[in-house]
């Protein structure tokens, strides 16, 4: 069929001319694919996979030539090591293909893009009946239900991927006036929302490695690493500092996420936390304002300023910290008893040459998250397993004595205007109000809305003075700048 291509004279070959020249050539040869062929090439695509992983693994290991495989070793889902996941390879390279395909048109067919938005908006505003207000003025932005189901009509035309958002049931969550209209704005914001929802899921979906609807710790940092540049806030962050950057991100997700240190952070709870939101506020090109910055845990000048502290803290600069450096945190006024209960209870490394007990920057992460948020629940079960010495589930009496004890200690210099011990104690339990008497549980500090206080008064000389001369002292910008 090549002499459809011979060269002709411009008088003789014309536009129409061609195109019929064409589709003779093409006549009978395109034809589209039945779903039977669809099936029968997925299959010949499979097979070449099993080819492929059959050679490599003959390579590995030659006599599989000659003597089949007849024992898979099962792969544990969160403690596979590369070995494992080379002996059953295939089958995860499969899955997330299909998962990589399935979210493709999962975001095709449902979700809309920004030029959807403005379609909506423009139908809306089209649509929109004109309401007198109090003072006379005319406002336009309202929609009564006829509008709103012309706009559902004209939309699923165009694709049933709007049809979702204009259902009977979504007009009817929306306040309406007298005359049955609602505002057009807030339900446009349910739009955006809701689209900006949908994409996230989708997005956070391809970094679920295993498709079990959960994000292990290495997802989430491939997930915060390719993030980072997208984000106008980090454009000035040096690569160098990347990788430091992903682990003090990833630290607070896991530690108000999973609390329970399972190493798992389920999507659901990821979509519906603050936490996403506050790493989203990057995403503006306008710089923010330095007390925005400073609160945002994610911005490049909060993650300098923390691990400016761990490099502050490490004196030897060997990369740890061992307790007499971490305990120069702050104030300087943490006493040794919490000290000490923080590197027994979470983890921490030996030192080849010292045999001392040094904590790492995510072990450190953790730390300053529950010092700087000491009043969530989070924090408090943080703090709650380093005062539970005696791992009875409650705080007794002699708990707080011991801790206070350290306290005392801490204040020596103080003189006699320091609480007694039995002052302190009945201090602490009048707080809290404890549902068993002399018996402090996890779950009564959480609900006396004092934890944070309690806590710090237990564990920071510090944090207590300033507890006990609330009343003598000036507010300052910065109380950790007062003097000890």
């Amino acid at each position: 069929r090549f002499e459809c291509f011979m060269p002709l004279s411009p008088a003789v070959l014309t536009l129409s001319n061609a195109i019929e020249r064409l589709q003779a050539a093409n006549a009978g040869s395109t034809v589209l694919p039945t779903e039977k062929s669809m099936h029968a090439a997925e299959e010949q695509e499979f097979q070449k996979l099993q080819e492929q992983e059959q050679r490599e693994a003959e390579q590995r290991c030659p006599s599989l030539r000659s003597i089949p495989r007849f024992y898979e070793r099962k792969v544990a889902n969160s403690q596979s090591t590369p070995q494992d996941e080379e002996s059953t390879s295939l089958r995860p390279r499969v899955l997330r293909e299909a998962r990589s395909q399935l979210l493709q048109r999962k975001s095709s067919k449902e979700l809309l893009d920004e030029e959807d938005l403005h379609g909506i908006l423009a139908l809306l505003k089209e649509h929109a009946r004109e309401k007198q207000t109090d003072d006379g003025n005319v406002d336009l932005e309202v929609i009564d239900y006829n509008g709103f189901s012309k706009i559902r009509e004209e939309l699923v035309k165009r694709g049933e991927r709007f049809r979702q958002f204009f259902l009977p049931s979504t007009f009817m969550k929306f306040p309406r006036d007298q005359s049955g209209c609602m505002s057009i704005v807030p339900f446009f914001t349910f739009i955006v929302r809701k689209v900006n929802l949908k994409q996230t899921r989708v997005q956070l979906s391809y970094y679920d490695a295993l498709g079990c609807g959960y994000l292990r710790e290495k997802d989430m940092e491939n997930f915060i690493f390719e993030m980072i540049p997208t984000l106008p806030q980090l454009n000035s962050l040096q690569e160098e500092f990347y990788p430091f950057y992903v682990f003090t991100a990833v630290r607070k997700f896991f530690f108000f996420l999973d609390p329970k240190r399972t190493g798992r952070l389920r999507i659901r709870d990821l979509l519906s936390s603050p936490i996403l939101p506050e790493l989203y506020e990057l995403r503006q090109e306008q710089p923010l304002r330095a007390s925005e910055a400073e609160s945002n845990w994610f911005s490049m000048q909060s993650a300098l300023k923390v691990y400016g502290a761990y490099l502050f803290l490490d004196v030897d600069q060997n990369g740890m910290l061992s307790k007499n450096e971490l305990s120069r945190y702050g104030s300087g006024m943490l006493t040794d008893v919490f000290i000490d209960r923080v590197f027994e209870e979470y983890q921490t490394y030996r030192d080849a040459e010292t045999g001392e007990r040094e904590m790492d920057y995510k072990t450190f992460l953790d730390f300053v998250l529950a010092m700087e948020n000491k009043n969530t629940h989070q924090a408090i079960q943080y703090f709650f397993k380093l005062i539970d010495i005696q791992q009875r589930g409650y705080v007794d009496g002699f708990t707080i004595s011991y801790f206070f004890q350290a306290v005392i200690k801490q204040l020596h210099h103080k003189g006699p205007d320091i609480p007694s011990v039995h002052d302190v104690k009945c201090e602490i339990f009048d707080m809290v109000k404890s549902k068993t008497a002399c018996q402090i549980s996890v779950q009564d500090l959480m609900e006396c809305r004092q934890g944070g206080t309690v806590l710090s008064m237990l564990i920071d000389a510090a944090a207590f003075w300033r507890y006990d001369n609330r009343e003598n002292l000036i507010m300052e910008e910065d109380d950790d700048d007062i003097g000890f």
